[in-house]
């Protein structure tokens, strides 16, 4: 136990120190960058900058954690402490546990948090450099639901509303009724439409007979289940959804028989991505000389950092091909962490022995 606490004690606080550093470095990068576009208010800077840390956190949180290990085991070698744990009888697998289960329950604190706006820092920032964080609309929105095909002008995701509405519902392959209307608000699980008209043709147009009915309703419910941020977020391409947000469109979605490719991806991205960080931590580990009389601790430093780089840089370009379906998700995402986790597996079992 003395052990597990005075490794994981380092462990955390050469975190704290890297995370707080490269997250600094990015922040103040891209407010270097993009401080002239912000808009002139203390408070929307401010903003801008929070949520530019919370995606910095996102980010770098998981590089943070394997650099992490390499400067704990660099100083537990320095330091002869190391040397002193295997000489009491700790094993290579008892040293390396504290490591595994602290990077574990962060990586978990990592994925909860994506149950709240944390998931949508970087959107949320992109909003206040463009000054229009609460009034920037989506725009000219036009998807398929059940046999309705609906068009939205203006989507308007924070405040649940959308201009300029059509609804075009079809029966047995023919239009049947249009429906047309100003705006919509979105409350209990359906849009609202007030003052809405509904345009319906005749089933069988007869020379003389009635023509187009035009119907006036007060109040119009249509797309059940159809919340204004997974419009926003799946008919726009966007990929930073929160846990809450990709369940029900994946639901939502299955039910309309819709690719779910994206939400996929989406999901393999909360939950399975960031585990290839306990996976690179063990395969390191081993890596790890015992002395600094076997190796160029300073080497070995830069080799490990450059190599989890190439790592963590490589994971993301797969990402980012599954989501533009390039590639599936299940190729792009699960299939490199099943591969570092196997890794790691065999070099946890071939290193179960005592030094």
């Amino acid at each position: 136990m003395l052990l597990f606490r005075y490794i994981a004690y380092h462990y955390l606080k050469y975190f704290l120190i890297i995370i707080f550093a490269l997250v600094a470095f990015m922040v103040g990068l891209d407010f270097l960058s993009h401080g002239d576009d912000l808009p002139e208010s203390a408070n929307l800077i401010l903003l801008y900058v929070m949520y530019k840390t919370f995606f910095g956190i996102e980010m770098m949180g998981p590089l943070s954690l394997v650099f992490a290990m390499i400067a704990t085991k660099i100083y537990l070698i320095r330091s002869n402490a190391l040397v002193a744990f295997y000489s009491l009888g700790y094993s290579k697998t008892d040293v390396l546990k504290p490591f595994v289960t602290v990077s574990t329950l962060l990586i978990v604190l990592f994925v909860a948090l994506h149950t709240t706006s944390f998931a949508r820092a970087d959107e949320n920032a992109a909003g206040i450099r463009k000054n229009a964080k609460q009034m920037q609309p989506t725009e000219n929105l036009f998807f398929t639901y059940g046999d309705q095909y609906v068009y939205f002008g203006h989507l308007y995701p924070l405040q649940q509303r959308a201009e300029d509405v059509r609804v075009f519902r079809i029966q047995e392959g023919h239009l049947h009724e249009v429906i047309i209307a100003d705006h919509a608000l979105y409350g209990g699980e359906y849009w609202h439409i007030s003052d809405a008209r509904m345009l319906r043709k005749p089933k069988v147009p007869q020379a003389g007979g009635a023509g187009i009915e035009i119907v006036e309703h007060q109040n119009f419910k249509v797309l059940k289940g159809f919340k204004p941020k997974i419009l926003d977020q799946v008919y726009e391409g966007k990929v930073n959804f929160t846990i809450t947000d990709a369940f029900d469109a994946l639901n939502l979605l299955n039910e309309q028989k819709v690719s779910i490719d994206r939400i996929k991806s989406a999901l393999y991205r909360i939950f399975v991505h960031p585990f290839f960080v306990p996976c690179l931590v063990v395969i390191i580990f081993f890596f790890v000389p015992i002395s600094s009389r076997f190796l160029n601790l300073s080497i070995f430093s830069f080799g490990a950092i450059l190599a989890t780089l190439i790592v963590w840089t490589v994971m993301y370009s797969m990402i980012e091909l599954s989501n533009t379906k390039t590639i599936p998700s299940e190729v792009g995402i699960v299939l490199p962490v099943l591969l570092l986790f196997a890794t790691a597996l065999f070099q946890w079992q071939r290193n179960r022995v005592r030094v």
